[in-house]
């Protein structure tokens, strides 16, 4: 909730207002703007003050209009929400200096939880019943281990994520960002490490669909990359990160003979330098759901730097997002994305992928990979509000966090267009050169702010019908 602004005569010269949510004003015939005189914020027990007012597109001594300044608060709360750091903020007028049109403003936060600790205990099998028939209920093939993730490190909003599992498939991760170091609060970095061994891998796409080889005995395919970035942010919408990073991936000499000669094309070994440039101008009011404002993001990666390098490839990515408010229930958006690669020789399959993976995918192909060369989508919604509501879990939520919990759900219509060109790996993958079309019915479950699940049932051009869940949730 923001402010309200309301109009009165003149008052004493300084204010301690009773109510806070309403602000008189002097002068209603000539006053155009008042002028930030002082924020104070309370409940940041962890983040510093520092990160929460690099959110803000105002500061001290800063003069807003007053035909805007709800509006204007309103969108702050939002840019404080966005950092996901909080599970409530809002932005009231502490007092107001009547001669002088001065205001001071007071943010008022409730702090999310910052770490999170996964446990991870899970089959290497497609599902229980081949672990148990197939393989014996062997523990040899379960995966365990813990990922760890911290979303507030210091209080500068700086992520950390550690992944350490042992069993079938061993991997190790390391992923740290830190959004600013300097004085400026403008440059911040990113650190990064992957390291893994597995015994299963997908090997080659048929029929629109991977196929996997496992060998309980030996290690398929290692994985290992290191690398770290650079970030810079000179206005509260714009992002640039520019990351370099070494990649060495390595092949069981069984998988070029047996399974997939051009799996790396050349060799049992790819190693390469890789540099991608990433632009990001975020106009959205709530980014892990958005209601209004628009999107743009950019890319360029650059795989294989030096000529000796075992990779060359050189690709382009733009996507862009708009979101409408129609009325008080309905709202609509819109997602075009595109990527196309530069470098029209063969690349490898391992680099190959397009539509099918992460976040690229068409709805009611969920079950489907499409490689290529190059890929374009749409995507189009239509949503409608049936519920928007907060819980309170009172003494049974023991965190105080999550004790009160906003609930939002919403019918949801998506309708998707997407091809993908792929000039060498198509033989005997349908939808490849082929225009998809994909559209559902879906129920949206939105909880705290940022964690968003869809119920969908979807429906493909090859009158396929299915239920999907996807789900995201801000770590």
């Amino acid at each position: 909730m923001v402010s309200e602004i309301g109009l009165s005569a003149q008052p004493p010269q300084t204010l301690k207002l009773s109510n806070p949510q309403t602000l008189k004003l002097s002068n209603p015939q000539t006053l155009e703007h008042v002028t930030i005189r002082s924020i104070h914020i309370e409940g940041n027990r962890r983040t510093k003050e520092e990160t929460i007012l690099r959110e803000l597109d105002f500061g001290i001594d800063d003069t807003i209009s007053v035909a805007t300044l709800t509006a204007r608060l309103q969108q702050n709360e939002y840019n404080i929400l966005n950092t996901g750091l909080f599970t409530s903020a809002h932005i009231i007028f502490q007092d107001w200096v009547g001669e002088t049109n001065e205001v001071g403003l007071a943010i008022l936060l409730q702090e999310s939880w910052y770490i999170f600790p996964f446990p991870i205990v899970e089959l290497a099998d497609r599902n229980f019943n081949v672990w148990w028939d197939t393989y014996d209920h062997s523990l040899r093939r379960l995966n365990w281990g813990v990922r760890f993730y911290h979303t507030n490190f210091t209080g500068r909003k700086d992520r950390l994520k550690a992944v350490v599992q042992q069993g079938f498939t061993k991997k190790y991760e390391l992923i740290y960002t830190l959004p600013y170091f300097n004085r400026q609060r403008t440059l911040g970095l990113n650190l990064n490490f992957l390291h893994t061994r597995e015994k299963e891998i997908g090997f080659n796409t048929v029929d629109n669909e991977l196929l996997f080889s496992r060998n309980d005995d030996r290690q398929l395919l290692r994985r290992l990359r290191a690398g770290a970035g650079l970030l810079y942010r000179r206005r509260l919408d714009f992002f640039h990160q520019l990351n370099v990073s070494f990649h060495q991936n390595t092949l069981d000499e069984s998988v070029p003979q047996e399974l997939n000669p051009d799996f790396f094309l050349d060799g049992l070994k790819q190693r390469y330098l890789s540099a991608t440039y990433n632009f990001v101008l975020d106009k959205r009011d709530i980014r892990p759901y958005p209601m209004e404002g628009f999107f743009f993001e950019t890319s360029v990666s650059k795989p294989g730097i030096l000529l000796r390098d075992g990779l060359d490839a050189l690709n382009v990515s733009a996507s862009f997002q708009q979101y409408f408010t129609l009325n008080e229930r309905w709202s609509t958006g819109l997602m075009l994305k595109g990527k196309t690669g530069l470098r029209r020789h063969q690349q490898p399959y391992y680099n190959s992928t397009a539509l099918g993976y992460e976040p690229d995918f068409i709805r009611g192909y969920e079950y489907y990979v499409i490689d290529g060369l190059d890929f374009g989508y749409q995507k189009s919604v239509l949503r409608y509000r049936l519920f928007d509501r907060k819980i309170n879990w009172g003494p049974y939520m023991q965190l105080e966090s999550f004790r009160e919990m906003p609930v939002k759900f919403f019918l949801v219509l998506h309708n998707e267009l997407g091809y993908v060109n792929n000039p060498f790996y198509h033989e005997g993958n349908s939808l490849a050169n082929e225009l998809l079309w994909g559209t559902s019915l879906g129920l949206d479950l939105v909880l705290y702010y940022d964690k968003v699940f869809n119920f969908e049932i979807s429906r493909n051009h090859l009158n396929e019908y299915g239920f999907f869940l996807h789900w995201t949730v801000s770590f």
